[in-house]
């Protein structure tokens, strides 16, 4: 059996749907209100259980895992996070390894301002939950390892000093799991390093952006820095750089909702990752167009056939 693991913290969104985003000191009444689960690597998994469902039979094979701090296992706000995976029968997601903290009742929480003159959002993030040691992580990657079953471990990398920890512990006690990471904000300090602990980073378009100090090898004379709404690949070493932009039949893409575009192109990623049969360009070309497609609809729900 082969397992994916993914390691984030989980959110309740609060997302307030606006003609433009309001002034400093102004009034301004929203048009919408959603609220509903959130966070990276949830937001992943929720895709990613129905590609395995609809995938070949082995991959449908693969458990998916989450490994996030969550409220008190009797809360209300518990409950109401796990049931909204929504999962098929077929694929299941285990939430036996989440740290639920005794005694808390409310979950992190975003509130997210989305203007629908620019399509852009702003969000504003509150957790009162005790964040996961690096000790609670050692204890649920040794119960993994006692299974001896094949894994593949991605992070979020929220607390880079915590998350380095839990990779090199994984080094040593699962020598043969392969690692992922998502870095996001290019100025946090320690994301460089943890991302040479990984096998597979995944970078947010900050680092591609003019002025950044990018990690070595990104982009070296791999094509022109990333502009408008596309990704980029690159196998090292040396392997080719790919690029695919997010419309390449050049039709009027309607953006509806583009909360979780990031997470959904990271969870079509590890699916084609554990295509083996797919190329590259296969694999990003496939990772590009399902977050073209999730931009074009609300939540997550059937984004799978």
């Amino acid at each position: 059996m082969k397992h994916i693991i993914l390691v984030g913290a989980c959110y309740l969104d609060t997302i307030l749907t606006v003609p433009h985003f309001p002034d400093e000191d102004s009034k301004l009444r929203a048009t919408s209100l959603q609220v509903r689960r959130g966070g990276n690597c949830p937001n992943s998994l929720q895709v990613l259980a129905q590609l395995l469902s609809s995938g070949p039979q082995r991959l449908n094979e693969i458990t998916l895992h989450l490994v996030s701090c969550l409220p008190d296992a009797q809360a209300t706000a518990t409950r109401t996070i796990l049931e909204s995976f929504g999962t098929s029968p077929d694929t299941t997601i285990d939430f036996n390894h989440c740290v639920y903290r005794e005694g808390y009742d409310e979950p992190a929480s975003s509130y997210i301002i989305r203007s629908a003159s620019t399509g852009s959002r702003t969000i504003v993030n509150f957790n009162n939950l005790p964040e996961m040691t690096a000790n609670e992580f050692e204890e649920i990657a040794d119960a993994f390892a006692r299974q001896g079953d094949a894994c593949w471990w991605h992070f979020e990398g929220r607390i880079p000093e915590t998350t380095l920890q839990c990779t090199r512990y994984l080094r040593q006690v699962m020598p043969g799991s392969t690692i992922s990471v998502e870095v996001e904000k290019p100025n946090r300090e320690g994301l460089v390093e943890l991302a040479a602990e990984a096998d597979v980073v995944f970078y947010s378009r900050s680092w591609a952006e003019p002025g950044i100090c990018r990690p070595r090898g990104m982009f070296e004379g791999r094509g022109p820095v990333i502009k408008g709404v596309s990704a980029g690949a690159l196998s090292l070493p040396g392997g080719a750089y790919i690029h695919h932009p997010a419309n390449m039949s050049g039709d009027r893409i309607s953006v509806v909702d583009t909360i979780g575009a990031g997470d959904t192109f990271l969870a079509g990623m590890l699916y084609g990752l554990h295509a083996d049969a797919w190329s590259h360009e296969t694999k990003l070309g496939f990772a590009v167009g399902l977050a073209t497609k999730k931009v074009q609809q609300e939540g997550f729900a059937g984004l799978v056939p």
